[in-house]
This record gives structure tokens, C-alpha cells and sequence, in this order.
């Protein structure tokens, strides 16, 4: 009989009780499950290969694919990237909190997993209030994969996420259902000019009102 996680209903008298939890949770290799503005997402400290190895054996994923970091604030950007192009700021200032994922140079002491090996990370700030705020409260960014296994749809509601992954996820973050639809749109700075990698929420008639160029 699959043991079903732990949902972990907002209560925000409880918030910082549950903030210390969970940065211990993470802190200790541990995965746990949050919302976004699209679907869930797997939680896992970005910089333990640990916690990275657990996580895409939780997924099922195949090594060579890259994991998304979501952050609260700018200034985690320094312990993931070795520079922001200017592009990406242009970007981050008309979309972010949003559903707009960049793919930036990666410092050197990533962990392979989490950059697929292509010395290059990709960032979001999500739109979620509340996951900004436990992310700010853990003090570091976290993975923001979504809450799956590899082949199937991301899931909207907690319970899906308990259901699906048991108590190989102790902690499910429920603040309501996630709105689902489109996931992030995903846009590599790396390059010149700007590549869209991935559609999704933000159409690219939206991004070149912005930025000069993009190539699909």
C-alpha cells in the first residue's frame, strides 16, 4: 500500500515553524513538493549531489537533462551564474516573477546533474507568493522541476503529488490548486541572439517587444 507524503496545508501562523522544517528537510538531502503559477514542483537544494541523485531517481530522469532552479530574489543569482547579459536583465525586469525561464552561464562548482553538463543553468522567479517566501526563508534557491515522473503530465493539486510519489516525498506544500496550462517559456541568453528553447506561457510576440531579437 503506497504511504501517502505529507501535505502540508498553509497555515501561516504556522509558517515559520514549518520554514525550519523544511530548510532542514533540504539542508539533509531531502525532496519535497511546492507550488508554482504553472504546476508543482520538486524541491531539492541545487548544490548537493545528494539531493540531486535523489531527486532524478524520484523522477526517473535521464542524467543528461538539465534541472531549472527557481530563486526568490536577484541576489541568488551570484551563487549560480558567473554574469547576467544584459539581455537577461532586460528580460528578468518586464517578466520576472513570471513564468520566464533564462538559461544563464553556470558557475564552475554546480554540480554536473543539475546543469546537464552544458556549463549552464537555467533560472526562474516564480510568480507564487508564497513558495517566494519559503524559498527567501530557506536562505538558498532550490530545484524547480516539475512534480512528475519522467513521461507523464506535471500535476496541479497536492494530493495528486502525495498519491503519485508516497512518502519518497515527505512534504507536499498545499496552498490550493495549481493553475496548470502551459508550462514557462524557456529563453537561452547564452547565446546571440537570445534563443527561445522552450513556448510556453509568454508567446514570443511578447518577449521581441522587449528585446530586439529572438531565433526559434
Amino acid at each position: 500500500m503506497l504511504v501517502m507524503g505529507r501535505i502540508w496545508r498553509w497555515q501561516d501562523e504556522e509558517a515559520e515553524k514549518f520554514f525550519a522544517e523544511a530548510r532542514q528537510l533540504l539542508l539533509t538531502h531531502g525532496v519535497m513538493a511546492i507550488p508554482t503559477e504553472t504546476f508543482y514542483a520538486l524541491a531539492a537544494s541545487p548544490f548537493e549531489e545528494e539531493a540531486l541523485h535523489r531527486l532524478f531517481a524520484l523522477k526517473s530522469r535521464a542524467v543528461h537533462k538539465p534541472v531549472l532552479v527557481l530563486i526568490s530574489h536577484l541576489g541568488m543569482l551570484e551563487s549560480l551564474v558567473t554574469e547576467v547579459p544584459e539581455v537577461a536583465q532586460q528580460l528578468m525586469a518586464r517578466f520576472w516573477p513570471g513564468p520566464l525561464t533564462l538559461i544563464l552561464p553556470a558557475r564552475p562548482q554546480l554540480p554536473e546533474l543539475l546543469t546537464g553538463g552544458t556549463s549552464r543553468v537555467g533560472l526562474r522567479q516564480p510568480r507564487h507568493p508564497l513558495t517566494c517566501r519559503l524559498i527567501a526563508a530557506l536562505g538558498f534557491p532550490v530545484t524547480g522541476t516539475s512534480a512528475n515522473r519522467a513521461g507523464q503530465p506535471p500535476l496541479t493539486r497536492a494530493e495528486e503529488v502525495a498519491q503519485e510519489f508516497g512518502d519518497e516525498v515527505p512534504w507536499v506544500v498545499d496552498t490550493g490548486p495549481c493553475p496548470g496550462g502551459p508550462p514557462s517559456t524557456i529563453v537561452d541568453v547564452t547565446v546571440r541572439p537570445p534563443r527561445l528553447v522552450r513556448p510556453g506561457v509568454i508567446k514570443i510576440d511578447q518577449l521581441t517587444e522587449v528585446i530586439a531579437q529572438i531565433t526559434a
